[in-house]
């Protein structure tokens, strides 16, 4: 008899052993030779030599899917552990799986664009109005190359730039007057990776969230860097912010440029971006429009509405 610790690296727990641990009761029952015990992310194993080495090369087998699909139903257990392929819910262009096993796929033309242009590019801007789908699928390609290790960690950041709100006037010290401001990055995260993922890869920076300011200084290597809002950054925020490029990085510039938050005085960085480099070998360049937009439909018509009213005013100006 033998005693072999193994140790849950790269998934939630409590998606592995299922609700009211259901999950590791069957793989127990399967296993009627061994002793098994789990206790946080680590599973200790007793019994014979032979039977544990097979125990252990499913245990990592059903690892692997758990971290891949975010989910780990009984079925998928049997499948495996009887030397079967599983049947999972395939769908193309796939690119991670929500926390609920849902797959994330491009759902529009363009945003099906963005995840060519990022195979493509080592920097990428893609501008469109809300809720174009922008920002929630450069996360989505970022946690899918945190996933397969092509990097070692994402920087999400924002300027933090006030649409009609003071920073001053809000409560609490500067994180907790900034938070809000990134809160959305956060939102699109806890949609793909699991809480108690999401928790230890932010406390070892694996994910990183902060301000745009908190940028300069610092060459970001082996990442995908998203900045977001990128139409409320300065032209030497931008320029700050693109020159942090390190080896082995990508970075993914979003924006709306229907929706400047800058005092009037000041030129949008992202504007002036996209007209510097668009002829830059390496950078690729996405458009999305109102046909992009994957929420309620009303926000369709509300962009359309004011897209009307703007297009109006400009020409009643012109007139005067």
């Amino acid at each position: 008899m033998i005693e072999k610790l193994i140790v849950l690296e790269e998934i939630d727990p409590v998606a592995f052993y299922g609700v009211n641990n259901t999950n590791m009761q069957l793989i127990k029952a399967l296993y009627p030779k061994l002793r098994v015990v789990a206790r946080g992310n680590v599973i200790k194993v007793l019994g014979e030599e032979e039977e544990i080495c097979a125990f252990e090369e499913n245990i990592v087998k059903l690892e692997r899917y758990c971290a891949e699909y975010n989910l780990l139903k009984e079925e998928t257990i049997i499948d495996i552990i009887k030397g079967n392929t599983p049947q999972a819910e395939r769908a193309d262009n796939v690119i991670v799986f929500s926390v609920t096993g849902k797959p994330i796929i491009p759902r529009s033309e363009n945003q099906l664009k963005l995840v060519e242009a990022f195979e493509k590019n080592d920097m990428l801007f893609a501008t469109g109005p809300a809720g174009s789908g922008k920002t929630y699928t450069a996360i989505a390609l970022a946690v899918r190359a945190l996933k397969n290790k092509q990097v070692k960690r994402i920087i999400l950041s924002r300027p933090a730039v006030e649409a009609g709100e003071k920073l001053g006037f809000l409560p609490g010290d500067m994180k907790e007057k900034i938070d809000p401001y990134l809160q959305p990055l956060y939102d699109a995260l806890q949609d793909m990776i699991p809480a108690a993922k999401l928790k230890e890869y932010m406390e070892l920076n694996v994910i990183q969230i902060a301000p745009l300011a908190f940028m300069r200084g610092r060459t970001l290597n082996d990442a995908v860097v998203i900045l977001d809002e990128a139409q409320n950054a300065t032209t030497r925020q931008i320029k700050m912010f693109l020159t942090r490029m390190g080896m082995n990085t990508k970075m993914i510039v979003t924006g709306d440029i229907t929706q400047i938050d800058l005092p009037g005085a000041q030129q949008s960085g992202l504007v002036q971006a996209l007209r510097l480099l668009k002829s830059v070998k390496g950078i690729g360049f996405v458009e999305l429009g109102k046909k992009d937009i994957v929420r309620h439909k009303l926000v369709t018509r509300i962009v359309e509405a004011y897209e009307k009213y703007e297009s109006n005013d400009n020409l009643i100006k012109k007139n005067e």
